[in-house]
């Protein structure tokens, strides 16, 4: 079958040519085959198999571009990429590969167009489009891969106990591609991820955590971590998550299963948000549950503070994962340290105070604080469900007012340590951070307004019970 308007870009007439100039033979393979036959729209990254060498090929087609892109060379994996309108061109030689137990850096030598086949992931990877003048647009397809992709199946190419045991990622990927495109994983493979799962350990944590923003990027994340989680690799991954997992009952009182609850979180805030680190607050809000489950005869069972114990988590997990200690870390972690505050004002009479105190507290962030509290609602009564929504639309119109005339969000005092200084002819000292204080907390409480005038008349009332004088 001819696929030419795949294809039918002038970047593909220009390898085709610049192949024959080297009279060597050249494919497009992988994921450009794939969603193209998926309907998927136009891949960005290209990647371009060449019978020969694949640096020379991605030279000899800069040199017949106008603008002449830089060609970047990566030796150690015999690869070259260029850039060319808004695609990324990577090129590489056709080649076969094999795996010691301990790496998953394969040993590489040149080979054939099926040997180059042979060592990709799944069937639907493999599919590869001629390039050559002749059968320009010719689809190869060796395993099966169009038949698979109709029948929406994630599959490997050769034995999976091999191709997950020499790749680990691969069962990452496998788990990856099947909630993105809304596939099954064959049978075989899924039982040979199983089988596998503790080959993970020899993956980067790096290359785990990109596959997992992968998956929590996803329409439907749940898919990925409920087959994660069947196939043993999430307690590897994140064995805060699996802990939630299961109802204890004592004395015929039982809690929820907070690890089904999470997962549904998560799908609830994936249709409101594209931000995955707000994903990762979903994802992470319930995680210090499981150690700080209790049970009392008085109230049956309790998380205590697990708010608190889920923040200093966050922490652990990003370290161990090896992800950015950084801005995106604090902001999951203070998600996941205020996600239950905004629950407790929709179910009570919603004060100003309190909404000052939450827009104070959450700062810029209050909007996301929100959005991941209404995906908390995971309750199947109906009348609780619009009950909890309907409250909190009431706290969201009242975080609108407050902000309008209070201006708390990224609150800076009226007052500074200055003027305090100033006014009472002090040095640096303990009084001056009592004062910020009291101003802060009258402003939060509403006793006063937000501005210069009346915090300075504060400011004199309480330097005053301090024992200052005013210069």
């Amino acid at each position: 079958m001819n696929y030419k308007n795949a294809i039918q870009n002038p970047i593909f007439k220009i390898i085709s040519e610049a192949a024959k100039d080297l009279n060597l033979d050249a494919y497009v393979i992988g994921g450009f085959v794939r969603d193209h036959l998926l309907d998927r729209g136009l891949h960005k990254d290209i990647d371009i198999v060449a019978i020969g060498n694949g640096i020379t090929l991605a030279k000899q087609v800069s040199k017949k571009l106008p603008n002449k892109p830089k060609v970047q060379v990566f030796k150690t994996y015999g690869t070259a990429m260029l850039r060319y309108e808004d695609m990324d061109i990577e090129f590489v030689g056709a080649r076969k590969e094999s795996y010691n137990e301990n790496s998953r850096n394969p040993v590489v030598e040149n080979g054939t167009l099926e040997d180059d086949q042979n060592r990709r992931d799944f069937t639907i990877n493999a599919l590869a489009l001629d390039l050559s003048n002749e059968n320009f647009g010719n689809l190869l397809d060796p395993f099966g891969g169009v038949e698979d992709l109709q029948r929406k199946i994630i599959k490997t190419p050769l034995d999976p106990d091999i191709t997950y045991s020499d790749d680990p990622l691969r069962m990452m990927r496998a788990i990856r591609f099947a909630t993105q495109l809304n596939f099954t994983i064959e049978s075989k493979s899924l039982e040979a991820i199983s089988r596998n799962k503790d080959r993970i350990k020899i993956i980067t944590k790096e290359r785990i955590v990109v596959e997992l923003n992968k998956i929590l990027g996803s329409k439907v994340p749940s898919v990925g971590f409920l087959l994660l989680e069947k196939t043993g690799l999430l307690n590897y991954i994140l064995p805060e998550i699996t802990a939630l997992k299961g109802i204890d009952e004592i004395e015929g009182q039982r809690h929820k299963d907070n690890f089904y609850h999470t997962l549904e979180v998560v799908d609830n805030i994936s249709l409101h948000t594209n931000n995955v680190w707000l994903r990762w607050a979903a994802l992470l809000h319930d995680i210090g549950k499981a150690p700080t489950k209790k049970f009392s005869k008085k109230v049956g069972w309790t998380f205590h503070a697990h708010e608190f114990e889920g923040a200093k988590m966050v922490y652990q997990l990003f370290k161990r994962l090896k992800m950015p200690l950084n801005e995106k870390m604090k902001f999951v972690q203070k998600m996941v340290f205020m996600s239950s505050r905004p629950i407790v004002l929709a179910q009570d009479i919603v004060t100003d105070s309190a909404v000052r105190r939450l827009v104070f507290d959450a700062g810029e962030y209050v909007e996301d604080l929100m959005t991941l509290c209404e995906a908390d609602i995971t309750t199947k009564n109906p009348r609780k469900f619009q009950k909890y929504h309907n409250n909190f639309k009431i706290v969201r119109e009242k975080i609108i007012e407050v902000e309008a005339r209070d201006h708390v969000r990224n609150f800076q005092p009226p007052i500074s340590g200055e003027d305090i200084m100033k006014a009472f002819n002090i040095k640096p000292s303990r009084e001056i951070g009592q004062i910020k204080e009291v101003i802060k907390e009258a402003i939060l409480e509403g006793d006063i307004p937000n501005e210069y005038e009346a915090a300075f008349e504060l400011m004199l009332k309480e330097g005053k019970r301090l024992g200052l004088e005013t210069s």
